[in-house]
């Protein structure tokens, strides 16, 4: 029996697992808030609303990964800036509605459990719940050699937060004639990239190695573009909301504009924005004069530079564009709302 089939040698390893997430502790430490009440090592996670301080509170939930971009990471060594876009992905989903992130999850699917590679994605983890002020209460890691080619992984997170009921953004008071104001993208985010990757990278059929620097890119690499961690507009988003009314937040994300935009504007009503209105980071000019990609397979890809839109009254986006500029966001007025269902972007 001594030379029988074991879990290890069919390819997963219980004690090198065990191992990898001993540390993971600190992270949780870290993102700890009111109402956490477990600890890394508990079969679930559990968190308290903290009583009095809600009326009558909504859940608000999200489950989110991080695409093709992942694969930047494979190729570079780099861990730890995707698991700041794992929290983007959700939090700022939730954040549409209005909501308070209370706590995260995540999951990494892994071909071969690596102490490095883990420590870094859920460092980068706890470092992106700690912009958004969610806590990390738990997750999963599952050894699968069956399912990933070596080297590689894969994430997913699952976030909840909390909104009072009668301030959940629902778009119901988006009249034509509001302002659409954008918040800068800190570039791709986590969308688009098997298209970008194509382009870009000469290892996917494309034209520069990773660390090369175009001049369009201002003197960064071509990884260093592209692994930039996507921007988290919770806080910045929750804050505004204390000092000017906002009718809605769309994330845009898969889809860009088109997809994005018409879930928070009611029935009968459009977008138009327009182009000029805020500067494009030169990433997209590459991809689209690289790519011979045409303006409408842009739009309807990437973000352009904007990664969250919102909606306000026409009275009150100076006010808007001065809190955020306080608040440390890059922020334009970009377009209105009409009386047309669907998006235009006028050029």
């Amino acid at each position: 029996m001594a030379d029988g089939m074991t879990y290890r040698a069919a390819g997963v390893d219980i004690d090198r697992k065990a191992r990898a997430i001993q540390g993971f502790g600190r992270y949780l430490a870290a993102t700890a808030r009111p109402g956490v009440l477990t600890g890394h090592t508990d079969f679930g996670g559990l968190f308290a609303l903290v009583p009095g301080r809600y009326r009558e509170p909504v859940l608000v939930s999200s489950a989110d990964g991080v695409g093709t971009k992942l694969k930047l990471a494979f190729l570079s060594g780099i861990h730890d800036t995707v698991g700041i876009d794992l929290v983007a992905m959700n939090v700022d989903d939730i954040a549409c509605a209005g909501a308070e992130p209370l706590f995260f999850l995540d999951y990494i699917g892994i071909h071969r459990v690596d102490e490095k590679v883990l420590d870094a994605l859920v460092r980068g983890v706890a470092e992106g719940c700690r912009q958004a002020g969610c806590a990390l209460i738990g997750g999963e890691t599952a050894e699968l050699p069956d399912l990933y080619a070596p080297g590689e992984y894969d994430l997913a997170g699952f976030c909840v937060g909390v909104v009072e009921r009668d301030r959940i953004l629902d778009g119901r008071g988006i009249r034509p004639g509001d302002r659409l104001i954008g918040l800068a993208s800190s570039g791709l985010h986590a969308n688009g990239y098997t298209l970008a990757r194509k382009v870009l990278l000469k290892v996917d059929g494309g034209a520069f190695d990773l660390e090369d620097r175009p001049p369009e890119l201002g003197g960064r690499t071509v990884l260093e573009e592209m692994l930039a961690p996507t921007r988290i507009y919770v806080r910045s988003l929750l804050a505004l909301r204390e000092r000017v009314p906002v009718k809605a937040a769309a994330h845009i994300t898969g889809g860009s504009f088109g997809k994005n935009l018409p879930r928070v504007l009611p029935a009968g009503c459009g977008a138009e924005l327009d182009w000029g209105t805020w500067p494009v980071p030169p990433v997209f000019g590459l991809i689209q004069r690289l790519g011979r990609v045409a303006d409408a397979e842009m739009e309807r890809t990437f973000n352009l530079g904007l990664g969250m839109v919102l909606v306000v009254a026409p009275e009150d986006a100076e006010q808007a564009l001065a809190v955020l500029g306080e608040l440390g966001e890059r922020a334009w007025v970009v377009g209105r709302v009409t009386d047309r269902p669907g998006v235009v972007i006028r050029r």
